[in-house]
């Protein structure tokens, strides 16, 4: 992770990006803290509540040790009292390598409010450490790839990317998903069919697979593999969801191949661009628009009491492997 955080100093304030990463840093700051303090008091204040007062105590040597960790949650609700409080202890501790202090943690969302908080602080000798959030598909990626790293692992390009394609909006299940993997098997790189075999159980996973047989023109082979999801128990509005997501890139891979639209405008992964662009041949503007609204029509009969789903998902399945040449 990136940050601006200088080592050693008594008060940081984790600040921003993924939540997932946010609190994961902090985590690790306040373990690695305690680690090297065995004998100091853990303090978890939350700012919404807690007042300079408690601060004060917090920091403050008790009967039973000399020093604490102390964990600020919700820096940006802080009020102004206590933000000063923090302050004057940044100073009071300046050019302290940390054995003689109390250890601060603070965290802040990243948001606007309290970035006055923030700055001050800054300013008063603590130190900042910037989370990166993991917004595009590329960041998502490399957040997986560096996963496996910390488990000493591999992980095929294919794979990661599978794995960023199903759980890519869920950065805590993401990691877990990648520790679960390396903990579960010896490969080395960990390859696609691995991640498929684990993921057999998610129905965003089985949706996927619907849609590459669909896409690769293969209309019967996908609709028995629908049936069969199906009577495994995936919603039929899962794979209406990784069908959507399908066609989108492939509507952004032709607007990037017709000038319309950047590749960083359409925000989508180098492996995502190349493996779509195999796929794009034969799609027609009116293809895609026509395969869309089906794919609309079957989402409200995935929702309508008295629809019919699974005839219209066989539908749009027969639409999609036909691009759209009905």
């Amino acid at each position: 992770m990136a940050t601006r955080a200088r080592a050693g100093a008594p008060v940081r304030i984790v600040f921003g990006g993924d939540p997932y990463l946010n609190d994961q840093m902090v985590r690790d700051l306040k373990h690695a803290a305690l680690k090297a303090n065995p004998d100091a008091d853990l303090v978890e204040l939350d700012a919404a509540t807690a007042d300079r007062y408690a601060f004060d105590e917090a920091v403050s040597p008790s009967l039973l040790s000399d020093r604490s960790v102390v964990v600020v949650t919700g820096l940006q609700n802080a009020d102004d009292a206590l933000g000063e409080s923090i302050a004057a202890y940044c100073r009071q501790t300046a050019g302290s390598s940390g054995h003689d202090a109390s250890i601060v943690i603070c965290q802040h969302d990243g948001g606007v409010k309290g970035k006055r908080i923030v700055e001050a602080l800054v300013k008063a000798g603590a130190a900042r450490d910037e989370v990166p959030d993991l917004k595009y598909p590329e960041k998502k990626l490399n957040f997986v790839l560096g996963r496996f790293e910390r488990n000493g692992r591999r992980v095929e390009p294919m794979a990661a990317q599978q794995l960023v394609a199903v759980l890519g909006e869920r950065t805590g299940e993401l990691a877990a998903m990648c520790d679960q993997l390396c903990f579960d098997f010896d490969d080395d790189p960990i390859g696609l069919d691995r991640v498929n075999q684990y993921l057999s159980s998610n129905p965003q996973v089985s949706g996927f697979a619907v849609a590459d047989t669909a896409m690769a023109g293969r209309g019967a082979d996908a609709i028995i593999q629908m049936r069969a999801a199906v009577e495994q128990g995936v919603e039929p509005i899962a794979m209406i969801g990784a069908l959507a997501l399908k066609l989108r890139t492939v509507a952004k891979v032709a607007a990037v191949e017709s000038g319309a639209l950047s590749v960083a405008e359409a925000k989508l992964s180098k492996w995502a661009l190349r493996m779509t662009r195999q796929q794009l041949p034969g799609w027609s503007s009116q293809g895609l628009a026509t395969c869309i609204r089906m794919l609309a029509w079957a989402d409200e009969q995935s929702k309508t009491s008295g629809g019919d789903p699974l005839y219209a998902l066989e539908r749009c399945l027969t639409a999609i492997s036909a691009k759209g040449r009905l």
